[in-house]
């Protein structure tokens, strides 16, 4: 039985992630901050509840070592966690810019490199990690959210050369949309109030945003793109993710960079 170890199982796509590969008879170390929250995931078969923190290196180390201790093997790692900031730039903080990254970044990379030996030493393994479209594409307001998700696809791609001898195939899934509420608790916002001198902008965005709430895939779809990622064998690298995300990637290879703007900015209410 394959092993793979998940990160932000809590809920949304890391939950339905944990439900889809145990449903396919993997054995799952689905791991998240505090496992208390993920009572309901304890009782299906094959799925073992860790905590991890991916801002924590020794948290890290930990969940690690258990789920070893565990299965005995790590077959696949899926890096997850991550949370969206949203707002403008010039507002963030230092806090909140470092939070970003430590989460959606800088975590992917010490899962990683924890794993790492592991499948090295057995010549085989995947390493699936998410980005998000906002890692092919940008939408106005979301810059420090752009600057991790374009990084981890940059990262996966490079990562995979360097792997390859050893067996490791690396995949990054680039999904749209996700049919949760806008401003949930993935969402953390740069600025308070509402949010001057940047509040016009700020109410047109957060409209926009919501009104192509029905186009969003669920964390169910999402969850059988990563699976199908995970297994299917190939040294393809980059998986779009969501009929939202197809259509946006190829609407700008369309585009000049001028027409781009001027399509974002007027489906974003700002033209």
């Amino acid at each position: 039985m394959k092993t793979v170890l998940i990160t932000g199982c809590s809920s949304g796509i890391g939950e339905a992630c944990a439900r889809h590969f145990a449903a396919q008879g993997w054995s799952v170390a689905a791991t998240m901050r505090n496992p208390a929250a993920a009572a309901h995931l304890k009782d299906i078969p094959n799925i073992k509840l860790l905590a991890l923190d991916v801002t924590d290196k020794a948290s890290i180390a930990k969940a690690v070592a258990d789920a070893l201790a565990a299965f005995g093997q790590i077959d696949a790692l899926v890096n997850n966690a991550g949370y969206g900031l949203f707002g403008p730039f010039e507002l963030a903080s230092d806090e909140l810019i470092e939070r970003q990254f430590k989460t959606n970044l800088f975590g992917l990379f010490d899962v990683t490199r924890a794993v790492l030996p592991t499948m090295r030493e057995q010549r085989s393994g995947v390493i699936v990690n998410i980005s998000s479209i906002g890692g092919l594409t940008t939408f106005p307001l979301n810059s420090l959210y752009h600057a991790t998700k374009y990084a981890v696809v940059g990262f996966s791609e490079s990562l995979n050369f360097e792997l390859a001898p050893f067996g490791v195939r690396v995949k990054v899934v680039a999904p749209g949309g996700v049919a949760t509420d806008f401003g949930g608790r993935s969402l953390a916002l740069t600025f308070s109030g509402d949010g001057q001198p940047y509040a016009d902008a700020i109410a047109k965005v957060v409209a926009a945003f919501r009104a192509r709430q029905s186009a969003r895939s669920t964390s169910e779809y999402l969850a059988e793109c990563i699976y199908a990622a995970a297994t299917d064998g190939t040294r393809k690298t980059l998986y779009v993710a969501g009929e939202d995300a197809v259509a946006l990637v190829a609407a700008r290879k369309t585009m000049t960079d001028e027409q781009y703007l001027a399509f974002t900015e007027q489906r974003m209410g700002l033209a």
